[in-house]
């Protein structure tokens, strides 16, 4: 095997290596880095939730007039939120939202046992703002946020008593449901959902990204390597194996070999354009005896 060919596969070895362990290390960085880039997303879809709520509060809800003989539903912000929600999926529609509530006035916002075990971690954990997680379904897992929510003094308008709720609200959901919460009780939990596939897909993309990058990179180092090796060493040794084996042969008239620089290839050549005067000095004394 020539000498570039074994400097190429001992190139070849190297970067591979190196591209093995920088594969497996940017791809455990890359599958956090997604996960955490969903998470804000969802933080940002939470925030918003939030913000149609007291937008819902605070200016919509007093344009309705106490007397209105006709319930609204869309003055609740947790309706609103929900349905604000429902139209923004129609650009992330792997994400859901729901506002799981312990006992809630429609029976659509009722948290089933995972996300009543969420609620429950709250209402133990009154300083808890927010936590997420993941969970196993039957379509695999999912990663989750979730935020509290609080009844505060508005909410019991609508939630302490059917007596004091608005009739209408009562005769569309009834007496059953939806009432008993208590000022500043944690009544239930902003849930934001997404399966787990949407961050490794992106983990995944960027993973490959980068790889097909740092390869791309490799073989154009390696190609550069190569010319540079050829042209500051192999060139100059084959240089140097050429005179070497015509000296062997006796022959001695051959022109010096190009010392010039100062790095160890030139110092080598200068030896060996010595060697080779000395020796054509020697061939010729001895030829006169």
């Amino acid at each position: 095997m020539k000498l570039q060919a074994k400097f190429s596969l001992i190139f070849l070895l190297v970067f591979g290596v190196q591209l093995a362990v920088a594969g497996y290390v940017c791809q455990g960085f890359l599958q956090r880095n997604a996960r955490d880039q969903v998470i804000r997303q969802a933080r940002l879809m939470m925030e918003s939730s939030l913000a149609t709520r007291t937008y819902t509060e605070e200016q919509i809800k007093p344009l309705i007039h106490r007397n209105d003989t006709v319930f609204h539903p869309q003055i609740v912000p947790g309706y609103a939120a929900t349905e604000h929600f429902n139209y923004f999926r129609s650009a992330y529609p792997e994400y859901t939202y729901k506002e799981a509530t312990l006992n809630p006035t429609n029976l659509r916002d009722r948290a089933v046992d995972w996300e009543a075990d969420i609620v429950n971690i709250f209402r133990n954990n009154p300083e808890q703002k927010d936590f997420s997680g993941e969970r196993d379904t039957p379509a695999g897992r999912v990663l989750y946020l979730a935020r509290p929510i609080k009844a505060v003094a508005p909410c019991l308008v609508c939630h302490s008593t059917p007596e004091v709720a608005p009739a209408n609200m009562v005769k569309i959901y009834g007496k059953t449901n939806g009432f008993g919460w208590k000022e500043n009780e944690i009544i239930g939990a902003q849930i934001v959902s997404v399966p787990l596939t949407v961050p490794i897909s992106m983990a995944n993309t960027a993973f490959r990204q980068l790889m097909t990058s740092l390869v791309l990179i490799a073989i154009v180092t390696l190609v550069v390597l190569n010319l540079v090796l050829h042209f500051a060493v192999i060139r100059p040794v084959h240089r140097f194996s050429v005179m070497a084996d015509e000296i062997s042969k006796g022959n001695m008239d051959l022109p010096e070999l190009p010392a010039s620089g100062k790095d160890e290839i030139s110092t080598l050549e200068g030896a060996f354009n010595r060697m080779h005067r000395s020796l054509a000095k020697a061939m010729k004394m001895l030829d006169r005896h």
